[in-house]
């Protein structure tokens, strides 16, 4: 299962359309403190929709405990400043891929010891960022897509009409 790990997010609906978007795939949700909001909010559930009772989400006080509760974890960091493509590694079927906060991104002193994991999407240079749920979407796709979407079935059927 593809995890996703967000690293002190600050807004409630992106991490709520992420929530929904790690519902849809499978993948599991994990969220590093401090939060910029409570799990309750509305903002949060609203995004979510009725996903989120589906989602498998944990939560941990700090980079830290997240590395002593998965030590095995091959963590993809994704960040603006890495100099490799996101597109250029080959994602594992249990990989983590990481995402900072909305306005500051994933601490340098976290960065700098995992350089080599480290990974970003191609943007014109006068951007600063993209949208948080955007990134995660853009990256975990990739990853499914390089794994053959396991598990994520679906033929497209209509739901009144039959397809010609």
């Amino acid at each position: 299962m593809i995890n996703i790990v967000l690293h002190q997010p600050e807004i409630p609906q992106n991490t709520g359309n992420i929530g929904r978007t790690c519902a849809a795939v499978g993948a599991a949700l994990h969220l590093i403190e401090p939060l910029g909001f409570s799990l309750s909010e509305k903002q949060l559930k609203r995004a979510g929709m009725d996903y989120w009772e589906k989602l498998e989400v944990h939560r941990y006080m700090n980079f830290t405990e997240f590395c002593e509760k998965n030590p095995h974890a091959r963590i993809w960091m994704a960040t603006t400043k890495a100099h490799t493509v996101y597109s250029e590694v080959s994602f594992g079927p249990d990989d983590y891929l990481m995402f900072g906060k909305e306005s500051a991104g994933i601490p340098e002193e976290i960065l700098v010891e995992h350089e080599k994991t480290c990974i970003r999407i191609p943007m014109l240079d006068q951007i600063r960022s993209l949208n948080l749920s955007n990134a995660v979407a853009i990256v975990l796709y990739e990853a499914l897509r390089q794994n053959g979407f396991l598990g994520l079935g679906r033929s497209g059927e209509l739901h009144r009409l039959q397809w010609r």
